[in-house]
């Protein structure tokens, strides 16, 4: 094998949301295998770095701080340190472990924003979404709930009906509600960025096929030419 391939190594793992307390599932899905694997580089003497941090700016945080009467803020404030604490106790061996709201990852992500702008990557689209007109502000799918269309269920989620599994789209719903405020949701235009994951599909697939030591239900999780997914427009986001 190339050692030459494992000059530096960059290693992430899923960004916990700071919304609640970590449990065993979280260690034993996500980071117990990031970190067993980080470990074995470390031992065979690789520069490895592994990053993490607490995902700060979800849908997920502003709903249970509407759900406790609290600020989104204080929420964070609350779960980082309780989540980390977590991590280091139970020997998690991040070189860095942060938050989204930190300078650093602002400035970061935004530097990340504007050169893909500057290099003309992105596409701007308008299309209607649901706006809030009491709340002021356009709805995530899960800030709408309403009757699924599929099986009739009245608190349906604007992504997902929980009674029947379908997944749907916010204006879907019949009779819609804001989880904000209770208002009816209109239909507004909003112009947004999006990145067209379609363009890069046949680089990616040019360098997944230099895998061959990739085992099967590794490859079954990354897009391949022969599966009929591939055929459909790619939906940037």
């Amino acid at each position: 094998m190339d050692e030459t391939r494992f000059e530096r190594i960059l290693v992430t793992a899923a960004l916990p949301y700071a919304n609640g307390p970590i449990h065993i599932g979280h260690l034993a899905g996500a980071y117990l295998p990031a970190d067993l694997y980080c470990r074995y580089q470390r031992l065979k003497g690789r520069d490895v770095l592994f990053i993490c941090g607490s995902d700060e700016l979800g849908v997920a945080i502003l709903m249970r701080a509407l759900e406790e009467g609290t600020t989104p803020q204080a929420i964070v404030d609350r779960y980082h340190p309780l989540i980390r604490d977590s991590f280091a106790r139970f020997g998690m061996s991040f070189d860095y472990y942060g938050r989204t709201t930190s300078p650093v990852h602002f400035e970061t992500s935004q530097d990340f924003f504007r050169r893909l702008d500057e290099k003309g990557v992105f596409k701007l689209k308008t299309e209607k979404q649901l706006y809030d007109p009491e709340a002021g502000l356009f709805l995530a799918d899960r800030f709408v709930r309403g009757t699924c269309p599929i099986c009739g269920y009245e608190d349906a989620y604007g992504d997902q009906c929980e009674r029947c599994g379908s997944s749907l789209n916010p204006t879907d719903l019949i009779n819609p509600r804001s989880v904000l405020s209770n208002a009816t949701p209109e239909l507004r235009e909003t112009t947004h960025w999006y990145l067209p994951l379609g363009d890069f599909q046949p680089k990616l697939e040019a360098w997944i096929a230099t895998h061959p030591e990739w085992k099967p239900n590794v490859l079954g999780q990354v897009p391949r030419t022969n599966r009929s997914a591939r055929k459909r427009p790619a939906s940037g986001s």
